[in-house]
């Protein structure tokens, strides 16, 4: 699998996973009815935020993460990153080589340590793959994320230093 970055002629492979993704409304904090104009000013953003692929040896995207400072200023020594892996390729390992690539780069970049802010309870493929990369809960917020599924969940807040 190749991770690079990527360009806006990787839009039209990534849009239709992220809309699936956050339409489904289980695993990302955006709105539901996000427009395809919003969803790509949000996922490819002005420096130093960064966005990649994760392509497979036939050429598909199978995923795609952003990395950016997680506060401006004085606090922009932390990193946070987005991922999104197509469902299509879930289990293949793409999550785990895009958080790889994010790591090692944001370390590249002299960022301290990486934040997610928001990493839903229920999304247990995701807790665990952070774990699994040194990630430790820093704190949950009880009942933060409205599921579709399961009603009102926590949202996990996760740091790994670099």
């Amino acid at each position: 699998m190749l991770i690079r970055e990527a360009t806006a002629a990787d839009w039209d492979s990534i849009w239709p996973f992220l809309r699936a993704i956050v339409a489904a409304g289980e695993t990302f904090t955006w709105d539901r009815d996000t427009s395809e104009e919003r969803a790509r000013e949000m996922w490819f953003q002005q420096p130093p935020a960064r966005t990649i692929v994760a392509v497979t040896d036939d050429g598909a995207i199978a995923g795609s993460a952003k990395t950016n400072p997680n506060h401006m200023g004085p606090a922009a020594h932390i990193a946070n990153a987005s991922f999104m892996v197509d469902p299509a390729h879930a289990g293949n390992g793409v999550g785990r080589a895009l958080g790889e690539y994010v790591l090692e780069q944001a370390r590249i970049e002299g960022y301290r340590a990486m934040q997610f802010n928001a990493v839903v309870a229920t999304n247990t493929r995701a807790v665990h793959l952070w774990r699994s990369l040194g990630f430790e809960v820093l704190g949950t917020l009880p009942e933060g994320f409205d599921h579709p599924v399961h009603g009102y969940v926590g949202l996990h807040i996760m740091h790994r230093c670099l």
